[in-house]
């Protein structure tokens, strides 16, 4: 079954920073000689909770399809790029999952099998998009409101904005409890539903890609924990 994996990796000092800035060029070298892996990208952070524009120098991220559950938490602890960042980070985080609804293309292609269907229990969503030039604008004026309300909603357990390219390309990756309280905040007359039904009726989009998972486990830590067990606790 292939497993989808996402690494969260946060970088401290003018040095690590410039130092994972060249490996956004370096490490594609070696991530293509992984013969594992079915697809990846390399993609860095947004300010603010991370949906903005404006890059975050300190936190990086490696999105990566494996053949199967094991293959990924194998890879994803001895590869060779994972290592190299995994030690020059002060932190890094590493989710696995499992695809239960994905529609649209990335890069030309749906990199997502969806092959468990179970919704039960915390889910993660990714959003991804290629905006078009012309709409950019009228794209990054609605954002504000979006990432005021994602932070401001009690439901959502973690949230972050990535992406391949500042501007053009955005990928939006979200963890909720259940399939209930994502649905309410996607679709409800909020600033997010209103920034839908804007895209679909004026074309922003030159490409997008949306999808659901389960969640499979996580290594590391973030912000100094697991998200996902302090939100167990939590509850």
């Amino acid at each position: 079954m292939p497993t989808t994996s996402l690494t969260l990796f946060r970088f401290c000092g003018l040095a690590s920073r410039l130092w994972v800035l060249g490996q956004m060029a370096l490490a594609r070298i070696d991530m293509r000689r992984e013969p594992d892996l079915l697809f990846w990208k390399l993609c860095g952070s947004g300010t603010d909770q991370g949906f903005t524009p404006r890059p975050n120098w300190d936190v990086w991220a490696i999105l990566a399809v494996w053949p199967d559950e094991a293959t990924a938490r194998r890879r994803t602890h001895d590869n060779p790029v994972y290592a190299r960042w995994r030690k020059r980070s002060v932190e890094s985080w590493t989710l696995h999952l499992s695809p239960i609804s994905a529609r649209g293309v990335w890069a030309g292609v749906n990199p997502f099998t969806v092959q468990n269907a179970t919704a039960d229990g915390p889910m993660a969503v990714l959003t991804r998009a290629t905006i078009k030039p012309s709409r950019a604008l009228q794209f990054w004026n609605r954002v504000p409101d979006i990432s005021a309300a994602i932070g401001a909603d009690p439901n959502v357990i973690f949230k972050i904005g990535i992406g391949e390219l500042p501007l053009l390309n955005q990928v939006t990756f979200s963890i909720w409890p259940d399939v209930a309280s994502m649905a309410r905040f996607a679709r409800g007359d909020g600033p997010h539903g209103r920034a839908i039904q804007a895209v679909r009726e004026n074309g922003w989009f030159a490409e997008e890609l949306y999808a659901r998972f389960h969640i499979l486990g996580s290594d590391g830590q973030w912000a100094g924990g697991d998200p996902l067990l302090n939100q167990k606790a939590a509850a």
